[in-house]
C-alpha cells in the first residue's frame, strides 16, 4: 500500500502595504503650507511693531517736550494741538482744497518726468551716438539746482500752474534719467553674451534682456523722483501761489497760526510716505521675477 505524498506549494509571502494615510506622498499638499503660516504671522507682527516704535517714540517726545517746558510751546506746540488744528483745517475744507492743488501739480510734473525720462534714458544708455550728442547738455543742466531756476521759470512761464508743473518736471527728470542710463549700462555682461550667442536681433536683445534687467534700477530713480516732486513743489508754492500745501504752510507762518503750519507739514510727510509705498508696490509687481534677497 503506497501513499502519494505530494509536496505542497510554498507559501507566498506578501508584504502588507502601508496604509495610504501613512505614506508621505498621501499627505495633503497644503500640510507644509499650513505649518509655515503660523510662524509667518508673528514675524509680520514683529516687523510692524518694530517700524511703529520709532514713530510712536517721536510723537511721545513731541507731546511731552512742550508740556514739560523743554521747548517753547509757542513755536513747537504739543502734537495733540497739531492734531486738533489738522481736524479744524479738514472741517473747514482748507486741507482738502490745498492738498488737491498740490497733488495735481506734483503728479502732473512727476508723470511727465517718468514719461520723458525713462525712454530718453534707455536711448542714451543703449545708443552711444545719442549719448555723445546729448551728454554735454545733460551734464550742464543736471548740475543746476531746480530751486535756483525757480525765478527763471516764474519769469518765463508766469506764476500760474505751468511754472509749478515745469519746475517739478525739471527736478524729477534727473533721478529718473540718470538711473535709467545707469541701469542700461550696468546690465550683466554674461547675460549679453548669452543673448548674443542665440543670434538675437538688436531689438529682441533690448526687449528680452536689457529692458527686464533695467527695471529695478529704473524704479529706484522713480522713487527718488517721487520724493523730489513733493519737496520741490512745496518750495515752489511758497512763491506766488494761492493754493497748495506750501501756500498753507507759508500763510500759517505769516499769520502766526503755528499749529496749522505743523498740520500742513505733517500732511506733506504722510503723503510722501504713502506715495513711496505705492511705488514700492508697483516695483514689486514689475520685478516679481527676481529671487528674494535675504531671509
Amino acid at each position: 500500500m503506497s501513499t502519494d505524498v505530494r509536496p505542497s506549494a510554498p507559501p507566498v509571502l506578501t508584504t502588507p502595504r502601508p496604509s495610504a494615510a501613512g505614506t508621505p506622498a498621501a499627505r495633503p499638499r497644503d500640510a507644509g503650507r499650513s505649518t509655515r503660516r503660523p510662524s509667518r504671522l508673528p514675524r509680520l507682527l514683529l516687523t510692524g511693531l518694530t517700524k511703529t516704535v520709532a514713530i510712536a517714540a517721536l510723537l511721545a517726545v513731541w507731546e511731552a517736550a512742550p508740556r514739560l517746558d523743554l521747548v517753547d510751546p509757542t513755536f513747537l506746540p504739543p502734537f495733540s494741538q497739531v492734531v486738533d488744528a489738522w481736524f479744524g483745517l479738514l472741517d473747514s475744507g482748507q486741507l482738502a482744497t490745498n492738498t488737491q492743488a498740490s497733488l495735481t501739480r506734483s503728479l502732473s510734473g512727476f508723470g511727465l518726468a517718468v514719461a520723458l525720462g525713462v525712454p530718453l534714458g534707455l536711448l542714451i544708455g543703449w545708443y552711444r551716438p545719442i549719448a555723445n550728442l546729448l551728454g554735454p547738455v545733460l551734464e550742464l543742466f543736471r548740475n543746476t539746482a531746480a530751486l535756483a531756476l525757480l525765478p527763471v521759470f516764474v519769469l518765463i512761464l508766469g506764476i500760474g500752474e505751468t511754472s509749478k508743473i515745469s519746475i517739478v518736471l525739471y527736478a524729477c527728470i534727473w533721478p529718473v534719467l540718470l538711473n535709467t542710463i545707469s541701469a542700461v549700462r550696468t546690465v550683466d555682461p554674461t547675460l549679453l553674451r548669452l543673448a548674443r550667442s542665440l543670434d538675437l536681433s538688436p531689438f529682441r536683445l533690448f526687449q528680452k534682456v536689457i529692458l527686464p534687467a533695467s527695471v529695478p534700477t529704473v524704479f529706484t530713480g522713480i522713487r527718488l523722483a517721487g520724493a523730489v516732486s513733493i519737496l520741490v513743489l512745496v518750495a515752489a508754492e511758497m512763491v506766488g501761489a494761492k493754493a497748495g500745501l506750501g501756500y498753507l504752510i507759508n500763510a500759517s507762518q505769516f499769520n502766526f497760526a503755528i499749529p496749522q503750519m505743523y498740520a500742513g507739514i505733517v500732511t506733506i510727510s504722510v503723503i510722501g510716505v504713502l506715495f513711496n509705498q505705492l511705488l514700492v508696490v508697483l516695483e514689486r509687481r514689475f520685478t516679481a521675477w527676481r529671487a528674494p534677497v535675504g531671509g
